[in-house]
């Protein structure tokens, strides 16, 4: 059935914004509940420098290789990646529909000296209100929003001719369930209980789907996997579980 239109859809899911606003507190505690973020901060953000500095001919070994570009990190949480980026030169806006997450980064932000923008907002108010950017951040958020493909549609919007999207998120496969889910959160203990659903992870081809459908072309997929005897994360050509998608809008 269509939805009628009067009625505005949104990309929010209320339950994701409350779980995620009750672990506020820890997002910068690299030993916390947000811990395995930490370690995976590295080898995001290695693909982020890499991918930008070709797309924008920046030179990689400059301080501020982003000076110049304007950044939206939708979801930003606490700003683990916002921080980074403004550090790196660009200017940064951190979106996150939890005022909790936002009351966090810009405290942590501020602490740190560096000037971010960080609101409490929806990627749907920021496209109507005609907000444009170089490259937008869709980093572990897409599998906690309602109405996915409405959510990368609405962020395709703010996106001119050039510009990227960096999507992050997780494969629906039996190898995810037991890894992070069964593993990551049952397990390990990495993340608390019932942060993933397995049903709302989508297939990098699914993801690939809505962002041709939204008028983006598909740059590059890349696997990440995790190495326990470095405890750390590096890229991979496996995508069976962890991926990084990068479109550009054309």
């Amino acid at each position: 059935m269509a939805t009628p239109r009067s009625v505005k859809r949104t990309t929010i899911d209320d339950g994701e914004v409350a779980k995620f606003s009750a672990l506020a507190a820890q997002w910068w505690d690299p030993k916390g509940k947000f811990a395995v973020l930490h370690k995976f901060n590295p080898v995001r953000l290695g693909y982020i420098k890499s991918q930008l500095c070709a797309q924008f001919d920046r030179d990689d070994l400059s301080l501020k290789p982003f000076a110049g570009l304007r950044i939206l990190d939708i979801g930003c949480g606490g700003g683990l990646l916002c921080e980074p980026m403004a550090r790196l030169g660009a200017t940064v806006v951190g979106v996150d529909p939890a005022e909790k997450n936002i009351r966090t980064a810009q405290v942590h932000a501020e602490d740190q000296g560096l000037a971010i923008d960080y609101r409490v907002a929806t990627a749907e108010a920021l496209a109507d209100a005609g907000e444009r950017f170089d490259v937008i951040l869709n980093m572990e958020v897409i599998e906690h929003v309602a109405n996915p493909e409405h959510f990368v549609a609405r962020c395709a919007e703010m996106l001119v001719p050039g510009s990227l999207m960096f999507i992050a998120t997780i494969n629906r496969s039996l190898r995810s369930f037991a890894l992070a889910i069964v593993g990551a959160e049952y397990v390990l203990g990495w993340l608390p209980r019932g942060t993933h659903q397995w049903e709302k992870f989508i297939t990098p081809a699914e993801l690939e789907a809505m962002t041709v459908a939204a008028g983006l072309a598909t740059r590059d997929v890349t696997g990440v996997i995790y190495n326990p005897l470095a405890s750390s994360w590096k890229r991979s050509e496996d995508s069976s579980v962890n991926y990084m998608m990068l479109a550009e809008r054309i």
